[in-house]
């Protein structure tokens, strides 16, 4: 079985709902992007076990985020996604450059579960946890 070594450094950009992408890749220190389908109970009564369909696309993000203020920063954009009340988030493992190694996931009609909108301790660096749902998924390569 052919093995390959990934070095991940994912590539982000979300876009606010009639707004504008941001480029959050240099602001980022954890990406995960969770997809799938909805089961569908499908069992009948001439069925031995459970038997289920494919439904409606689920999807969840998850992204720590370091937080920071200003224009085209972390705060600004998810105040922006709130105010939107969604937005579109794409995704790759690592760069720009789509290819069957780098695929390109575009999320559309996500929506922020809650945003930290200010996070201190001292001495610490604030990194901002975010969670984002719903919506629907295509997978790009080309």
């Amino acid at each position: 079985m052919a093995t390959t070594t990934f070095l991940s450094g994912a590539t982000c950009n979300i876009t606010p709902t009639g707004g504008s992408a941001i480029d959050v890749s240099d602001q980022l220190s954890k990406c995960e992007v969770m997809l799938g389908f909805e089961l569908l109970e499908s069992t009948s009564l001439a069925d031995t076990g459970r038997q289920a369909t494919k439904g409606l696309q689920t999807v969840a993000v998850n992204l720590d985020l370091y937080l920071s203020y200003g224009v085209g920063e972390i705060e600004t954009l998810l105040s922006a996604i709130v105010s939107a009340g969604g937005c579109t988030i794409t995704v790759s493992p690592s760069g720009t450059t789509e290819s069957a190694s780098n695929p390109e996931f575009i999320i559309t009609n996500c929506t922020l579960d809650a945003a930290p909108v200010i996070m201190s301790s001292i001495g610490t660096l604030a990194v901002a946890s975010v969670s984002f749902s719903n919506g629907t998924w295509v997978r790009d390569i080309v």
